[in-house]
């Protein structure tokens, strides 16, 4: 079976070359044609010799997704279903703005942390997906829309710290001049609140932005309704959460409004008594129904009462407001 080259980071492609008594520098040549100009074989990489390239197609391969299925949503949200090499599906989002074009992508096929309320957990966990497999969703989805992506947020199906080595090179790949050239300041990891992966990426040489998955502000309803939570408690992953803010960027606390389980004003008080003393942005987002569940957003002026409480505090408040939920493309809908 050929050796498939996206499977390798920019110095592992560098040490492979090296390996096959190349200059490291063929490795850069081939990244910089696979992540920048979307190759799918070696003919076309023109700035390496005819007999080369030969010995490159009798040797290696370079994989691509299949595109399973492609759904559009009112507001020009894209939803893309992509077939892996092993017959297993993943979701990506694509959220088209003015100036910003947004992928939120996927980091694991299903999730096994199985939080009550999100339509992900469902499937139940198949694997990890690696680091080029996440990579790939952003290379192919721009090459698809035909725009430059400009943030990137690790918000799909999946707990990133829980496959965390293949998402920090999956950011090297996103963020290399030779790869695809995204700001490290428009990257976005999402957690639960997986306090070693957050340790890791707070120790590593990347200034993306960490957004933690709060939702409810005390730790028993949180165990319950995240049963992924239980060995992480709530000081630790705030304490990580603070060291984060103070030597690399200001994170976010992300907070779904679930109608009568977390909604009241005694919740948004105790939201604020939690993360006091932490530089934090609060970002709200109303809950994502799906059919296969039983919650529901609140209505409109419990939304609106719950944000306007919180604007007192010293904290960036945002309401988000939730983008492609009439394709199921909306936080905590996604699934196969």
């Amino acid at each position: 079976m050929k050796e498939d080259l996206k499977q390798y980071t920019l110095p592992g492609l560098r040490d492979r070359m090296i390996g096959e008594q190349l200059d490291g520098y063929r490795g850069e040549q081939i990244f910089k044609w696979i992540w920048q100009k979307n190759a799918r074989d070696f003919d076309s990489m023109t700035n390496i010799s005819k007999d080369l390239r030969a010995a490159f197609a009798a040797k290696f391969t370079i994989s691509c997704m299949t595109i399973d299925h492609t759904v559009q949503g009112k507001d020009q949200t894209k939803k893309f279903r992509f077939r892996l090499k092993d017959d297993l599906c993943i979701e990506t989002v694509y959220i088209p703005e003015e100036k910003r074009h947004t992928i939120c992508v996927s980091t694991q096929i299903g999730c096994p942390l199985n939080c009550s309320f999100c339509a992900t957990g469902l499937m139940g966990y198949k694997r990890n997906l690696a680091a080029h497999e996440i990579a790939d969703q952003v290379r192919t989805i721009q090459e698809l829309v035909d725009q430059k992506v400009t943030n990137v947020v690790f918000m799909g199906m999946g707990e990133p710290f829980l496959n965390t080595k293949n998402v920090l090179d999956a950011i090297d790949t996103l963020c290399s001049p030779m790869g695809l050239g995204i700001s490290q300041r428009h990257i976005t990891v999402s957690t639960i609140g997986i306090v070693p992966g957050m340790k890791q990426l707070l120790d590593t040489r990347y200034k993306v932005k960490l957004a933690v998955s709060l939702n409810f502000p005390n730790q028993d309803q949180r165990e319950k309704m995240m049963p992924g939570t239980r060995q992480f408690p709530l000081r630790e992953v705030l304490e990580i959460a603070n060291h984060y803010s103070q030597r690399k960027s200001m994170v976010t606390f992300e907070y779904v409004l679930i109608k009568s389980l977390n909604d009241s004003i005694q919740h948004a008080r105790a939201l604020l008594d939690l993360v006091k003393g932490i530089p934090s942005k609060i970002n709200i987002i109303a809950y994502n129904a799906h059919p296969h569940l039983p919650f529901e957003p609140p209505g409109e002026h419990v939304i609106v009462r719950f944000h306007d409480f919180l604007l007192d505090s010293p904290h960036t408040i945002t309401l988000r407001r939730s983008r492609g939920p009439d394709v199921c493309a909306a936080c905590g809908q996604l699934i196969i």
